[in-house]
């Protein structure tokens, strides 16, 4: 099980690459990123509403729906930011840089989100390792942004 949760990660991460590019095509033909980054999240929408219909997933119950901690409503809005930004930043750095410059910004956040067991994931402390990985990410970074 782990190889195939390691494989849809791996794919996940192909995925943002291409809608990078996808968006900033959506962004040449509609003229504004903003536009563009509302359609894609309408499509995506609608591609979400078809997975629900298809898989008949059931709706929470409105209890659940007012149970939802506030700031748990906010992930809208992040993918929104990012959407907007790298299909701004995408074309004037490059995907490599954008990809590891995206890449870097997620493992420093992951490492203190794991080491503080934030937002609902283990805890996970620092460790020279983790740091030591970390450090050669950057360096990554630092080479191919060169």
């Amino acid at each position: 099980m782990p190889s195939l949760l390691y494989a849809l990660a791996f794919t996940a991460g192909v995925t943002l690459i291409i809608q990078v590019g996808v968006n900033t095509a959506l962004r040449n033909a509609l003229g504004n990123p903003v536009v563009a980054g509302l359609a894609s999240f309408v499509v995506g929408s609608v591609a979400i509403a078809c997975f629900v219909i298809i898989t008949r997933t059931q709706w929470p119950a409105r209890a659940q729906l007012l149970g939802v901690p506030l700031w748990a409503w906010s992930g809208g809005a992040l993918g929104a930011f990012y959407v907007i930004s790298t299909v701004v930043v995408g074309p004037r750095l490059g995907a490599a840089t954008l990809l590891a410059l995206v890449v870097l910004g997620q493992l420093a956040t992951a490492l203190m989100v794991d080491h503080f067991g934030w937002l609902g994931f283990p805890q996970h402390p620092l460790s020279l390792a983790r740091l030591v990985g970390a450090a050669l990410l950057f360096g990554g970074v630092l080479l191919i942004t060169r």
